[in-house]
């Protein structure tokens, strides 16, 4: 009768552990950059500039009352890279990461379309990782750098003869 007891004893512990670790949910690690459109072509181009210490902020709503469920912010580094935690299962939420201003002089237009990212943070989407990578964050230079016109072209959007004219 004893070791009935004890294997059932042992067999509620094992179940009742896996139960919470099903339950228990990691954090996750949101990662991305934040640059200057120096051509303003709305797009990262070869001439782009990333943002070391620009901030950012990882921000979850919840997609029926628009109530703020989470947020964090963090700054970037040298390379112009962030990464952020996100805590918590966000499923019934809208998390967007935004970067809230630039850190360099004259490219400080928020660029449509990349001014914010959004990110999904829940376990419920077949994606193995913790990981999460956001879209580029981009500002918008004033005036397009001079070499502009040879960076699109390089890049096969522009015609070739349109240079130099």
């Amino acid at each position: 009768m004893a070791k009935v007891s004890q294997a059932l004893l042992i067999a509620a512990v094992c179940f009742f552990g896996l139960l919470g670790f099903a339950y228990c949910h990691e954090d996750f690690e949101v990662v991305g950059k934040v640059y200057c459109d120096t051509c303003r072509a709305l797009f990262e181009t070869e001439a782009s500039i990333f943002m070391k210490g620009a901030p950012v902020k990882l921000e979850c709503r919840n997609r029926d009352t628009g109530n703020i469920t989470y947020t964090v912010e963090g700054v970037c580094d040298e390379s112009g890279s962030y990464r952020l935690i996100g805590k918590g299962e966000h499923a019934e939420d809208i998390c967007e990461v935004t970067a809230l201003n630039s850190t360099v002089p004259d490219c400080d237009e928020r660029a449509p379309g990349r001014d914010h990212a959004r990110i999904v943070l829940t376990d419920n989407n077949g994606i193995v990782s913790n990981t999460r990578y956001a879209n580029s964050l981009g500002f918008l230079k004033k005036e397009p750098l001079e070499i502009c016109p040879e960076v699109l072209q390089k890049a096969g959007l522009i015609p070739s003869i349109t240079i130099g004219q």
